[in-house]
């Protein structure tokens, strides 16, 4: 089938989606947990194939472990599956009422994008979290996925599409694109999809934006930053500086450059090092830094890396504001933290820093739509209209203004003995009610 047709026909299937009821939704959620339980050997089985021709081809470690899909990486999917099965439906909920008249009421109702396109990296959880976020939502979706992952992310689809199927959903309410060829053609189909959304490098991202029409919402990079701070209490500090590097280094919410007060650099930096090093990673310094401990002389270039790797950056700064600028210079807008018991230095950090997700004696590694209860996400934001930091359901709705009346015309409130408008806002006001009120 041709991306047009496809394109056409999960157009058809976001009407159907968007009018489910969340109880065919939330059903369709959990036989879909249930059928991925059930599939589990054939679906390592497809990854352990996607594994092994990564390691032929040669493949950066930091990839094939983003690759990997294993029995502890489907208990999540899944779980995050039933989390989102047991939210409330985020369609149709109502967010603000004005009368605008006698019997003439004004409501702005929560519905979906429609169609979805979403490329990602070679994470085939990715897959489940992204369709199931679009399904939850009422969208339809098309998703394509990293070559290396083909096998792993076929085996996903399938799955999917056919336990939602049999628990009610819309055929083509989910489709897996297969070539880069598809991914072109899609961004020509501003008549069909809705809102795409890239996951990937900074330059993949960039041409995403520059050839399509289609609102394209994502992050090009994760330069991530923790700063400890002069009034930081240093074993936290280095615990948070362990965690947000090494937890897991091959993602974007993971720590790139560390900012250290000049006043607390001599007494973290020598124990950062070892346990740092002891953990695989190799640092770069500032002068400042290569004058207390050994490491290699960082550069420019330095500072605006995603490493993606285990590397890091490190800079001496020496007040508050040197640390704000370096990040507000170098950062993504992505994640960045504050090591600090400071509480007026910590308020400062978080206004003055412009980033989506800015934290306070925490890990960047929190910066996570599963985490923040969003039951997972289907990527970050660093754009600042419509969604920014995780993007979970509520980056997935828009809304529509539904105006009930009762035979009024704009001709009576023209004119010199116009009708005035009320525009006064209502509380508690039930558009089914309304409506059954205005028609009855």
């Amino acid at each position: 089938m041709d991306i047009n047709t496809i394109a056409r026909n999960c157009k058809s299937a976001a009407v159907s989606m968007a009018a489910l009821p969340g109880r065919i939704k939330d059903k369709a959620l959990l036989a879909i947990a249930d059928a991925l339980e059930n599939s589990a050997g054939s679906v390592f089985a497809a990854n352990e194939k996607d594994v092994q021709k990564a390691h032929e081809d040669n493949l950066p470690s930091a990839l094939v472990k983003r690759l990997r899909f294993d029995a502890p990486g489907l208990a999540q999917v899944c779980e995050g599956l039933k989390n989102l099965a047991g939210m409330d439906d985020p369609v149709g909920k109502t967010l603000g009422t004005t009368q605008l008249d006698s019997d003439l009421t004004l409501f702005r109702v929560t519905r979906p994008m429609g169609v979805v396109g979403v490329i990602f990296e070679s994470r085939p959880d990715a897959l489940v979290q992204i369709a199931s976020l679009c399904l939850k939502s009422g969208n339809a979706v098309l998703l394509k996925g990293g070559k290396e992952a083909f096998a792993t992310n076929q085996a996903l689809a399938n799955i999917m599409q056919k336990a939602g199927a049999d628990a009610g959903l819309p055929g083509g309410w989910l489709n897996l694109l297969e070539t880069r060829s598809d991914v072109n053609e899609m961004l020509k189909l501003d008549r069909y999809v809705d809102l795409i959304i890239p996951r990937g490098s900074n330059e993949f991202v960039r041409y995403i934006m520059d050839n399509t029409l289609i609102p394209v919402l994502g992050h090009a990079d994760g330069i991530c930053h923790l700063y400890i701070d002069r009034c930081a209490e240093p074993e936290m500090a280095v615990a948070l500086t362990l965690d947000s590097k090494c937890q897991y280094v091959a993602v974007c919410n993971a720590l790139e450059t560390l900012l250290v007060h000049e006043k607390m650099a001599r007494q973290v930096l020598p124990v950062l090092k070892n346990r740092l090093e002891a953990s695989g990673v190799k640092i770069y310094g500032c002068e400042k830094t290569c004058r207390i401990i050994k490491a290699d002389s960082a550069t420019e270039d330095d500072w605006k890396t995603e490493y993606l790797d285990l590397k890091l950056s490190i800079r001496v700064v020496a007040c508050l504001d040197e640390a704000v600028n370096h990040i507000n210079t170098y950062g993504s807008g992505h994640t960045d933290a504050i090591v600090t018991m400071d509480h007026e230095r910590a308020l400062y950090f978080m206004d003055h820093v412009d980033t989506a997700d800015v934290f306070v004696n925490c890990s960047t590694r929190f910066s996570d739509g599963f985490r923040f209860g969003l039951g997972a996400e289907v990527g970050i934001s660093t754009h600042k209209i419509h969604a920014r930091g995780p993007v979970g359901l509520d980056g997935l709705m828009t809304y529509q203004w539904r105006l009930i009346g009762k035979g009024h015309v704009v001709a009576d409130y023209t004119g010199e003995n116009a009708r005035a408008f009320k525009h006064t806002a209502l509380k508690n006001q039930s558009l089914r009610d309304v409506l059954c009120r205005n028609t009855d």
